[in-house]
């Protein structure tokens, strides 16, 4: 059975607060660090991040480094009724409903073995964006692994919807500090960019406290 949708405190005081603010939106690994300064509601919020439809061209790129992730009743052998399937729908649904124009790249890195896979998809990705220049927004689309027992549907207005969580790599570890060769240029507003999606759904599908 579904479980209910939490009720959530949204107030600017509330979201001033770093040790709420880590609480309801973020799961911080236990190898990563992260501060104030990093995660800051008020900073996330000024940033204009919207998207411009004004292109003929694509703004949103969606592709899978682990193309092979399935779910317990996809098809063996048919990445459609995978997570490649749900980056489809995806696509239809930004693309019909949105109005935005959606390229999604269904190149398969995972095939034989998901060692290295992020470094078979970079030079796809970096070629895409190198034709398609007016993409603002990548989205690596995942389906997350968890126990078999654990069931994340929950209830959301009279519906059962799956659960989805937003990925940022900090580029940093409490052991080692920040990671040289993993610097990102782009942390800062892929963080606010998150975090407006995460707030935005907040606003619409939770309970205010």
């Amino acid at each position: 059975a579904a479980v209910p949708h939490p009720m959530i405190d949204l107030s600017p005081e509330k979201l001033a607060d770093y040790n709420y603010l880590l609480g309801q939106f973020y799961i911080v690994d236990s190898n990563t660090e992260a501060d104030a300064v990093q995660i800051n509601a008020e900073d996330f919020l000024k940033q204009d991040l919207k998207i411009t439809k004004e292109t003929d061209t694509p703004q949103i790129l969606i592709y899978h480094t682990h193309s092979q992730e399935a779910f317990a009743d996809s098809v063996p052998g048919d990445v459609n009724t995978g997570i490649v399937g749900v980056g489809e729908c995806l696509t239809k649904i930004l693309t019909e409903q949105y109005g935005y124009r959606v390229l999604h790249n269904t190149g398969q890195y995972d095939v034989e073995t998901r060692d290295n896979a992020y470094s078979r998809a970079l030079p796809a990705v970096e070629q895409i964006l190198a034709e398609n220049p007016s993409i603002q927004v990548i989205i690596d689309l995942h389906r997350d692994e968890v126990a078999e027992e654990t069931k994340l549907v929950t209830d959301i207005q009279g519906r059962p919807t799956a659960r989805f969580m937003f990925f940022n790599g900090l580029s940093r570890t409490r052991k080692t500090g920040d990671i040289d060769y993993l610097a990102n240029e782009n942390q800062e507003a892929n963080l606010a960019f998150s975090f407006q999606m995460q707030l935005k759904a907040c606003l619409l599908y939770t309970s205010p406290s």
